[in-house]
């Protein structure tokens, strides 16, 4: 949960984008397909490394179709890549869950930072403390999975600055918001508006078609999973949301984006499963929810839609589930009529 200013001139800006949404509402855009991260299995032969100092020279040495191996140990962060493969041939960083990048102070700086790197898939290792743990900015065409990221100072994972086709499967989150609860996401995606300036030289930052599919997010402090305004086309699927910790927001999912797919996750704790928004005009527009199950409070819904997006085309499929005291009841499956 991020506070946000309505811009009207933005707003003008996204007409021409929201009505191409609009116009195909019933049928959102599907993500482009992109390798799976499990398809890669084992970690592959490649540069071992058992050193901060190692894992920094062979980062900065890689070139695409190369492995860097992490031993198990500790990695001081901050750890910076900012290389890329390419789509024949991705570079790969991988290692066992007790390999750890560790950052410093959850006050400041990010554990992992993609910097315009794309085309990696990363696997395998654990990611602890900082004041974000992973963040890509104008990282696209990445796999990031079967990561643990944990003891954050505020959000988990962040996708930012047009990172977008990204794929993040079988993902471990837990503990964010160490530093300040409303910003303890487990996954952002995209930025804020009133932030637009600061990463997208004031247009939307279109962090488009992401991934995040298949991945176990608890212990966060704000939601679990929060898709902002600016982003279009992307899927959460399959998800394990714990949301008990979230005490700076009411719902495990926020969406503000358009044409997202929301299918097959589950979870509970907040009042709400999931909710959208139109926090500035022409975004929250064609999300499509299927196949969700959500334990809600008794004033919640499993998918609420706010004010404008009611309008916005947003669907809800009956095939979601919302219990109440472990009791599915279908009247508290959305606020709008259910579809099919």
């Amino acid at each position: 949960m991020r506070a946000h200013r309505r811009s009207a001139a933005a707003g003008a800006l996204l007409v021409a984008l929201a009505v191409t949404v609009l116009s195909g509402c019933t049928a959102p855009p599907a993500p482009p397909a992109t390798p799976s991260a499990t398809a890669a299995g084992a970690c592959p032969d490649g540069v071992a490394v058992t050193t901060t100092a190692e894992l920094s020279a062979a980062l900065e040495a890689s070139e695409p179709g190369q492995t860097i191996v992490l031993a198990a140990g500790r990695y001081d962060a901050p750890i910076t890549i900012d290389r890329s493969g390419t789509a024949d041939s991705p570079l790969t960083l991988c290692g066992p869950a007790d390999a750890v990048l560790a950052g410093g102070s959850t006050d400041t700086g990010y554990t992992l930072h993609l910097d315009g790197a794309s085309h990696w898939r990363l696997t395998g290792f654990s990611v602890e403390g900082g004041q974000k743990g992973v963040m890509l900015d104008g990282s696209s065409s990445n796999v990031l999975a079967g990561i643990r990221v944990s003891n954050t100072g505020d959000e988990a994972v962040h996708l930012r600055g047009g990172s977008s086709d990204n794929r993040l499967e079988g993902l471990t989150v837990r503990t964010t918001g160490l530093r300040e609860a409303q910003f303890g996401e487990g996954v952002y995606i995209g930025t804020a508006e009133s932030n637009w300036c600061e990463v997208s030289s004031c247009a939307p930052d279109a962090s488009d078609r992401n991934v995040v599919t298949g991945s176990d997010i608890a212990g966060t402090t704000a939601e679990a999973i929060d898709v902002k305004e600016g982003t279009t086309g992307g899927e959460l699927s399959a998800n394990t949301l714990d949301g008990s910790a979230s005490t700076a927001v009411d719902s495990l999912i926020d969406v503000k984006g358009s044409g997202w797919t929301v299918s097959g996750n589950t979870g509970g704790g907040p009042r709400d499963g999931a909710q959208v928004h139109v926090v500035l005009d022409g975004w929250g527009a064609a999300n499509r929810f299927s196949a969700n199950r959500f334990a809600v409070a008794a004033d919640g819904y499993g998918v609420l839609v706010e004010g404008a997006a009611r309008s916005a085309g947003t669907i809800v499929l009956c095939d979601n589930v919302a219990t109440v005291d472990g009791v599915s009841n279908p009247a508290f499956v959305s606020n709008v009529a259910c579809t099919g």
